[in-house]
């Protein structure tokens, strides 16, 4: 059985909190050690951009530049939808280190053979 994990994420800063949690999760699995993606589509395509997710969603919740700190220190990845970072016209030179544009092709391509645990926020 694999013990990778996947969160999928669609939504960017307009709504912080559904970002943070899929962050949460994310965050969880790389620091226990699971091979981690996020899988980034629509809006969320932009927090694979140096600097962009600066945001704190709510009264106690962690900032986000915080996770995505954590989330890069515990060798979690990022795949960013080519379609979606086009379609807003972004420079795809202009991404975070542990990120890399590609779609579903590539996002099967590191699943593998195995199974893996899926989050969809």
């Amino acid at each position: 059985m694999s013990n990778k994990a996947v969160v999928s994420l669609t939504t960017g800063l307009e709504d912080a909190e559904r970002v943070t949690v899929a962050f949460l999760v994310a965050v969880g699995a790389a620091e226990q050690g699971r091979p981690t993606l996020m899988f980034l589509t629509k809006e969320a395509v932009r927090l694979a951009i140096p600097g962009f997710a600066r945001a704190v969603a709510c009264d106690g919740c962690p900032p986000l530049p915080d996770l995505l700190g954590r989330y890069e220190q515990a060798g979690g990845r990022y795949l960013v939808c080519t379609v979606c970072f086009d379609a807003r016209k972004l420079d795809p030179s202009n991404l975070l280190g542990n990120a890399e544009m590609g779609g579903t092709v590539p996002m099967w391509k590191w699943i593998g053979e195995e199974a893996a645990t899926t989050f969809s926020y």
